[in-house]
């Protein structure tokens, strides 16, 4: 378990370093939240003299940088955000993804749709040829949890209420297992417009541009499809 543990590890920092090529000089970034974006976060401290600052996806994330000594911003507040940097929990061939598993799928997601570039950052562990496999995290406001759960059977999962865990918005995540996501972009679609669900954790209209994927050979690199 051990050595396991160690390689996952070389391999998240592998992808943080090389994703430090895609920190543009002089200006904003988005910052995503995680264990690969932690690695990460330490990483982009060395460069806290050459950006301006950064706008963190997560309350977890906004401590780690001012930690480093980077100033976090407030998104509404920043004009331009040339690139967001952000781990997955899933990874398809398109580059779409599961996010979430943190509990900041929402805020995750706000910054991805402002950033013009989205690079994300794993290990190989997370591509799969189909989404699914890791429960797909939806944000709920509490009121809604029992409506949205029928609403998410009906459309053929098995959703639990993540038990003890407030995201940074004051909602409640359900985790859906069982699903095979065929059509990440429909169901994106679909599970956002059941009324009480602030966001799923499906970046599939808005996929990754870049992903850098950590492995036993190194650091490989997709570009998504055009």
């Amino acid at each position: 378990m051990g050595l396991f543990s160690s390689a996952a590890d070389q391999a998240k920092r592998a992808v943080a370093e090389a994703a430090l090529a895609y920190v543009p000089r002089g200006q904003v970034i988005g910052v995503g939240t995680g264990s690969t974006a932690n690695f990460f976060i330490d990483m982009l401290g060395d460069l806290r003299q050459q950006i301006v600052g950064a706008v963190a996806s997560s309350e977890a994330t906004a401590q780690r940088l001012k930690k480093v000594g980077i100033e976090v911003l407030d998104l509404n507040s920043v004009n331009d955000l040339p690139v967001y940097v952000d781990g997955a929990d899933e990874i398809s061939p398109d580059l779409h993804l599961i996010k979430g598993g943190g509990g900041a799928l929402t805020r995750e997601k706000i910054v991805a749709a402002v950033a013009r570039q989205f690079v994300c950052i794993a290990d190989e562990s997370k591509c799969v040829d189909i989404l699914g496999r890791f429960p797909l995290p939806v944000e709920v406001i509490p009121m809604a949890r029992a409506y949205v759960a029928r609403e998410l059977v009906r459309l053929g999962g098995a959703p639990d209420l993540r038990i003890g865990v407030t995201t940074d918005n004051g909602n409640c995540i359900l985790d859906v297992h069982g699903l095979e996501i065929l059509n990440p972009i429909e169901m994106e679609r679909e599970i956002n417009q059941i009324t009480g669900v602030v966001t799923v954790g499906l970046f599939a209209r808005r996929p990754a541009n870049v992903a850098l994927i950590g492995g036993a050979n190194g650091v490989r690199r997709l570009e998504a499809r055009a």
